[in-house]
């Protein structure tokens, strides 16, 4: 397609400097997210003809579909990779294939609350009182150096949460002298944490001795005609300088929702194509997420005027429903949105609930937030501003549901039971862009290039979006929350013997050394280990809710 001026000036405005491309299609979608280390030369690179007398049919439907792209610049190329898998984690963008799936990068882990603190590598970071260095864009580099600061300031390798004298008689790193073997007491407590400190700051970039240090070895060696450990030394002083370059932490990506042109035009085509009595001010789209039957979640978004109005987002966690029924979900969820309505007297801020906001990344604001600890209701989103139209009616204008048929039949026949079929609702299937309408068994296709379509698949894909982000935030809380993963040897007999007895991991860290060990598969040295990895990840936490999780909740996400 030919270039628009839009582009053509962003491209003129581009700067030499390293950082992540989006490119988008007409809808304002991401279909491909990369990298560059020079923005210029790299974007152009795409809009040049040339390019596009290649056999590569995948690059000239790509090239065809972009209609508009944004940068972001950054300090340095492993940045611009960092940011780069987490926009792709973010958008799913159709044309990308690295980095879809659910790997992190690495980070490493220690926690000095240890008996004998040992470091480790991880992709997850958890709320337990640990120090994380990272993340790492070259997880080989991280590697590497980890093993070279160990040697260098003698850490224990070994996995024991609380290695002893059996351990170290088949300890290698002990034998070898690069641990000074603080399990037999050849060092004390606060000697071996005074190692791990310094350590600490190696990891945090305090390396310039040890740079110059290996710099020097290097060039001698070259001298001397040693060339294999010359290599040797120029690849670890390279790993060296990766892992420890200072990098930003992209925590958060903020999400930009693309909104029409003409939000009013797009209303009044909709009208007409619905033939609705007057344009829809105020639309609420639905969908349902889960992964296999398990974290059956749904989310509601609200458009008013034909833009987001994300102070009216709701989601909901299933109760009624088991295993992957989207009928059974979609019903349970219109009813409690609608009961709630009728009940509040159409006041859908009337919730009683508080939310957790999330904290973005510089200092831009977002009005995603993370899921509350209780949800007995639908969730409301917090205020992003004046709602525009607040009083336009107690309910909505139009229902969109995410589906075709068998989903829009159980919208409507719970709407029925609450006395409110006479809101307009429709379907909107994916497969066609096919429209269906209660009591009308066609489905209804409007064009493309329609506005009243553009204007419903905003709606779709922003419920999709968000129906998604809350199933990843619930698998997320899954993994984070699973403490007990963490301590080794323990198995899921042993967990639901510990299930069995105390219920939670709250009453588990309450209980004593001695009830621990009446239970089957424990014994008094493991019980005793076990407190003090419970008491070690426990003194920088939070205080324990009122109403602790189970451990059986804990580890089927329930």
């Amino acid at each position: 397609m030919p270039l628009t001026e839009q582009v053509r000036a962003k491209l003129s405005q581009l700067p030499h400097k390293p950082g992540i491309y989006l490119m988008k299609d007409r809808f304002g979608r991401v279909i491909y997210v990369g990298k560059a280390r020079d923005l210029r030369k790299r974007v152009s690179q795409y809009f040049h003809p040339s390019r596009r007398l290649g056999w590569d049919l995948k690059f000239n439907a790509l090239v065809d579909a972009i209609h508009d792209f944004d940068v972001h610049t950054v300090r340095s190329e492993p940045e611009a990779l960092l940011l780069e898998g987490k926009l792709i984690k973010e958008f799913h963008p159709r044309y990308n294939v690295s980095f879809r799936d659910d790997k992190r990068f690495l980070l490493v882990k220690v926690n000095l609350n240890d008996p004998i603190p040992r470091f480790t590598l991880t992709r997850i970071k958890q709320d337990d009182g640990a120090r994380y260095f990272g993340p790492f864009a070259h997880s080989a580099a991280a590697r590497r150096t980890l093993i070279l600061a160990r040697r260098l300031f003698h850490l224990r390798g070994c996995r024991a949460l609380t290695p002893g004298e059996a351990d170290y008689r088949h300890c290698l790193y002990a034998n070898l002298k690069y641990c000074t073997a603080p399990c037999i007491g050849n060092v004390t407590r606060e000697q071996y944490l005074a190692q791990v400190t310094a350590t600490c700051d190696f990891l945090a970039g305090q390396c310039e001795d040890l740079e110059r240090q290996l710099e020097d070895e290097m060039k001698k060696a070259s001298a001397a005609l040693d060339f294999e450990k010359a290599a040797q030394l120029r690849d670890t002083l390279n790993d060296l300088r990766r892992t420890t370059r200072k990098t930003n932490k992209f925590s958060r990506v903020p999400y930009t929702l693309p909104v029409a042109l003409d939000p009013q035009h797009d209303l009044a085509e909709l009208t007409s194509a619905l033939q609705l009595p007057s344009p829809p001010k105020w639309i609420e789209g639905f969908d349902i997420s889960n992964i296999s039957g398990t974290f059956v979640v749904a989310s509601m978004v609200c458009f008013r005027n034909g833009r987001p109005d994300r102070s009216g987002y709701r989601r909901y966690k299933m109760k009624t429903v088991t295993g992957q029924d989207d009928f059974a979900s979609m019903a349970e969820t219109i009813r409690r949105r609608y009961t709630r309505l009728l009940k509040n007297g159409g006041d859908a801020d009337k919730t009683g609930e508080e939310t957790e906001p999330e904290t973005p990344i510089d200092g831009q604001s977002t009005n995603d937030t993370a899921a509350p600890t209780n949800r007995n209701e639908d969730i409301p989103m917090p205020q992003a501003g004046p709602t525009s139209d607040s009083a336009s009616g107690a309910f909505p204008d139009l229902i969109l549901i995410d589906g075709g048929k068998g989903q829009l039949n159980a919208a409507c026949a719970e709407l029925a039971k609450l006395g409110l079929n006479h809101i307009p609702i429709i379907g909107l299937a994916k497969e066609y862009e096919e429209i269906f309408r209660p009591g009308n068994p066609e489905g209804l296709r409007l064009s493309p290039e329609s506005g009243a379509l553009k204007l419903l698949q905003r709606v779709r894909d922003e419920s999709h979006r968000f129906a998604n982000t809350y199933n990843a935030q619930l698998r997320l809380r899954r993994i984070s929350e699973s403490i007990l993963d963490e301590f080794p040897g323990i198995g899921e007999r042993r967990k639901a013997a510990l299930l069995k007895k105390f219920g939670s991991v709250h009453r588990l860290r309450l209980a004593a050394t001695e009830e621990i060990a009446a239970v089957p598969g424990f014994g008094g040295k493991v019980a005793a280990e076990l407190k003090a990895f419970l008491e070690a990840r426990s003194e920088l936490s939070a205080p324990a809710p009122a109403e602790p999780s189970t451990l059986d909740d804990v580890e089927r996400g329930a």
